[in-house]
């Protein structure tokens, strides 16, 4: 696994869209669940992942894009970049918080509460 920096990202649709479907992969999600956290439909992450058409600048979309990547990045420096650190740390319900990060992200758009865990 290889750190994704936002600042490396952050200027480009192109690599801003590239990296969210890498991450995406790197962490075991499916599309379905990426849709999700970017408040897209499962259709237009095909069209992202084929690229067809990539995350536009100043969208919803593009900052929601943007704070997945920082957490990916908060992430690998949390786990060191160990890949099953990453995916366990996740999806293993936080004590603070009663729910996995992966279901804060995914199933109730709370993903500034999970960056915040990193700040802590």
């Amino acid at each position: 696994m290889h750190l994704i920096k936002l600042e490396d990202v952050q200027h480009s649709e192109k690599k801003l869209t590239q990296s969210v479907l890498q991450i995406t992969q790197m962490l075991g999600l499916y599309h379905a669940e990426l849709a999700r956290v970017l408040k897209l439909r499962c259709g237009d992450i095909a069209e992202l992942a084929e690229s067809r058409c990539y995350l536009k600048k100043n969208s919803q979309q593009w900052q929601l894009a943007m704070h997945f990547v920082l957490l990916f990045e908060k992430l690998f420096e949390h786990c060191h970049g160990e890949e099953a650190c990453m995916c366990h740390w996740l999806r293993k319900p936080l004590p603070e918080a009663g729910v996995s990060p992966f279901h804060m992200i995914v199933d109730e758009q709370r993903m500034d509460e999970v960056l915040q865990f990193f700040t802590k």
